[in-house]
């Protein structure tokens, strides 16, 4: 998935495409296409690019009957340094958190965000499978299940997510290009149709839910290309057991310039899609009274020869992470319909509205 690099890679993408500097000068590994996704290694860290993450995205039922959406992302940065720094407390690599419930009885969003250094105990991203913290904030994966906990300042999610389904390998078997140039793209998969159970906490009550969830899994050392300035993203759960994955990226003018979509079908086999067969058009836009922003928050998607109405589960999904990121975005729980019929749920992405990403 497309994730939010705005603020905390302001320094990466010039330091990626500039030219070879002395040889303490921190290194970043590329993307390149042919490379073949092996599990469980990939499901772990990648600390010699720039920039990962793990993206948790789902639907819940509540034992109230409520539906709710929540979200979970830990995002792992590689600073430039000067790889002979000695100190221990030199960042080598940096741990961001990103939390929120989207609940309507709430009007919005219940979220929280965290910032760290790794190591030092405090928070690590590892490598040989999927286990990644900060302070008591976890994503660990064992024996084909995630188990996700957050305690944050006003709300808590204690929850065990079952892969019914392998990998979906977006773009040409994992290797997802985000523009024109062949380094503007990251190694990418998601796991769609994870089996949700567990339980929440609000304002003191904890409730049981099961539902649906979507993770995507990114490593990258040189995302955008320059003429970007944001994008929109979409990882639909289909009631049939099929899966969607699309995004397209703007450019300054706020045109598409880049598309891309993965879809597995209910028998498994995954189709691949790319610039003239993907198209984000606005329906209803949303602005936020606290940021001034306008996002296009009920969105058609087409993929090939199918079409999908996005409507949100409520309006106010918009994240204020200026504390660790830096950046201001919508990422809210949708309701897919196709021919005015609801076929399933997921979420919708929404970057660069506050104002064009700037990534130098």
């Amino acid at each position: 998935m497309l994730s939010l690099l705005a603020g905390w890679l302001l320094p990466l993408p010039a330091l990626a495409e500039a030219p070879p500097a002395a040889a303490s000068a921190t290194t970043f590994a590329a993307v390149v296409p042919g490379y073949t996704l092996q599990f469980p290694r990939d499901f772990g860290s990648h600390p010699q690019f720039a920039i990962e993450w793990w993206y948790v995205t789902g639907w819940l039922t509540s034992a109230r009957r409520e539906s709710l959406g929540f979200q979970i992302t830990f995002f792992r940065t590689r600073p430039a340094l000067t790889e002979s720094n000695p100190s221990a407390f030199a960042p080598q690599q940096l741990l961001i958190a990103h939390c929120a419930i989207s609940d309507p009885l709430h009007g919005g969003l219940w979220h929280d965000q965290r910032v760290r250094r790794a190591g030092l105990g405090l928070a690590e991203a590892e490598q040989s499978d999927t286990r990644v913290w900060i302070d008591d904030w976890q994503l660990q994966r064992q024996d084909g299940r995630y188990r996700a906990y957050i305690a944050a300042q006003d709300f808590t999610l204690d929850l065990r997510l079952a892969s019914t389904q392998p990998p979906l390998l977006n773009g040409a078997g994992g290797y997802s290009q985000k523009g024109p140039e062949p380094q503007s793209a990251s190694y990418y998969y998601s796991e769609p149709h994870l089996r949700v159970s567990g339980s929440i906490g609000r304002a003191a009550h904890t409730d049981s839910v099961s539902g649906e969830a979507w993770l995507d899994h990114e490593w990258s050392s040189h995302y955008l290309d320059p003429g970007a300035s944001g994008w929109d993203w979409i990882g639909l759960n289909l009631d049939d057991g099929a899966a969607v994955m699309a995004f397209r990226i703007r450019d300054r003018s706020g045109q598409s310039y880049w598309s891309a979509a993965t879809v597995r079908d209910p028998d498994g086999r995954s189709h691949s899609f790319a610039l003239d067969a993907v198209e984000f058009t606005a329906q209803r836009r949303w602005r936020s009274t606290r940021t001034g922003a306008s996002y296009p928050v009920s969105m058609r998607v087409r993929v090939g020869t199918r079409q999908f109405e996005l409507e949100p589960l409520l309006d106010d999904q918009e994240h204020d992470t200026r504390l660790s990121s830096g950046a201001i975005y919508w990422e809210g729980a949708v309701t897919a319909l196709e021919n005015q019929r609801v076929v399933g749920r997921g979420y919708l992405e929404l970057t660069g509205y506050d104002r064009a990403l700037s990534l130098r």
